[in-house]
């Protein structure tokens, strides 16, 4: 047997995770069995917190109140584009032992990789601008209290749950996928609340569909604005040191279990975002308030429409999307200057940083649900910076060995980051244009 080279991302594996993903590997039967998938589940579900963050809130939400079910296809076919993207990011990882920041920095000329980071700091600004104030809404709406002190509870609590790294890389996971689990159960109760036209909704799902101009627009920024860059970042670098095994027989069971891993956590992100359409289409269309188009506003309508509890269960998934959004955010800025530059600074410091420009926003008074929107133009501006650089090392075999992608995979991952990218650009220009 070869020697099997194990990391967690310079953490120790307290609960044993390494060791039982490395038993699993080398054992050839008892496949499908729930008991060998856990061992590597985990890094897609953090990933995938940058599907269902504060942005997508207020996108969906907008999609929803305008044009009902019609745009759920949109959501459908932007999952499917991300989930090949995150797979070839863990895939990236896995193959190398290196993440997409580190690679870019060896492989790209020096002025090139200043560059590529300082976008992408900008990029991680943005996110965490999105996160934080998504989250310190949901605070506000929760408790009642103004948004100043919302945004003080918020920093607290990332401070606590970005703590909880030092313990090793499972008790983050477990939080983070727990609070997405808060999000999922959130949403499913109050579609069962919704009680939305199931038949109608299936029809959307799979058939494309326009209503105007402005549903093209909206369309565009759902599926534009889906994939987002530091996920891609980040993801790689959660596997890249999570479980490492130096054969090439292990290497590719590990990379068909992260498979799994990345489409079970898309697959939940996709259907929560499903379900925030959902609800707008079936609380805010079907009544015809076609304006809401706020955060605030959609909390405030949502209660005499389907009762109190209905306004509660929309702040506490909020605030969970803020919190486990921001954590991550705050994460993908730490692996993107250390990959880029091999410097790190301790995350209390880069934590506090970011707080800076949120806070501002706050206290200047600005519209929270303006501010999301705005991010994600911010956030466009950093794809081609992750998504171009991802499909080339993917596809060449000195970097990525017996895990490189075969001519077909590429293609259609090439495809998928051409729309992606065009679909940003015309994003950005109808806003701008648009005044």
């Amino acid at each position: 047997m070869d020697e099997v080279n194990i990391t967690s991302r310079g953490k120790t594996d307290r609960d044993g995770t390494v060791d039982s993903a490395l038993k699993v590997l080398d054992e050839s039967g008892g496949k499908g069995r729930l008991s060998r998938l856990l061992p590597f589940m985990g890094p897609a579900f953090i990933a995938s917190v940058a599907y269902i963050d504060p942005g997508n809130f207020a996108t969906n939400i907008q999609g929803g109140a305008q044009f009902g079910y019609l745009l759920l296809w949109v959501i459908a076919a932007s999952n499917l584009m991300a989930m090949l993207l995150q797979t070839l990011s863990a895939k990236l990882g896995i193959a190398t032992g290196q993440n997409l920041a580190e690679l870019c920095r060896d492989h790209f000329r020096r002025p090139v990789v200043v560059m590529m980071w300082a976008v992408m700091e900008i990029v991680a600004i943005a996110t965490d601008l999105a996160e934080f104030i998504g989250a310190a809404v949901g605070f506000n709406l929760l408790l009642s209290i103004p948004l100043w002190a919302a945004g003080l509870l918020t920093a607290l609590a990332t401070f606590l749950i970005l703590g909880l790294e030092r313990y090793g890389f499972r008790p983050l996971e477990a939080v983070i996928t727990a609070l997405v689990g808060v999000v999922s159960v959130s949403y499913l109760i109050e579609t069962v609340l919704d009680k939305p036209a199931w038949g109608v909704i299936v029809y959307h799902t799979v058939v494309p569909q326009f209503n105007g101009a402005e549903s093209v627009l909206l369309a565009t920024g759902i599926l534009g604005a889906t994939v987002m860059p530091h996920a891609i970042y980040l993801h790689s670098a959660l596997t890249q040191g999570r479980i490492v095994v130096e054969d090439p027989g292990r290497r590719k069971r590990l990379f068909h279990f992260e498979i799994v891993d990345v489409m079970v956590a898309m697959g939940v992100a996709s259907l929560i975002n499903m379900a925030m359409l959902i609800m707008a289409a079936s609380t805010f269309f079907k009544h015809g308030l076609t304006g809401v188009a706020t955060l605030q506003t959609a909390y405030h309508t949502v209660q005499p429409l389907l009762g109190r509890a209905s306004g509660v269960i929309f702040a506490v998934a909020l605030l969970a999307s803020g919190l486990s959004s921001s954590a991550v955010g705050t994460m993908a800025g730490q692996i993107m200057m250390q990959g880029f530059l091999r410097r790190r600074i301790k995350v209390w410091i880069r934590r506090l940083v970011t707080i800076v420009p949120s806070m501002a926003v706050i206290l200047l008074g600005l519209d929270p649900t303006r501010t999301l929107v705005i991010s994600q133009v911010v956030l466009s501006f950093g794809l081609p910076f992750a998504i171009i650089p991802l499909v080339l090392f993917t596809r060449r075999k000195d970097v990525m060995g017996e895990l490189v992608n075969n001519p077909a995979v590429t293609a259609l991952a090439a495809m998928v980051a051409a729309l992606i990218l065009v679909l940003n650009v015309y994003l950005i220009y109808q806003i701008f244009a648009g005044g």
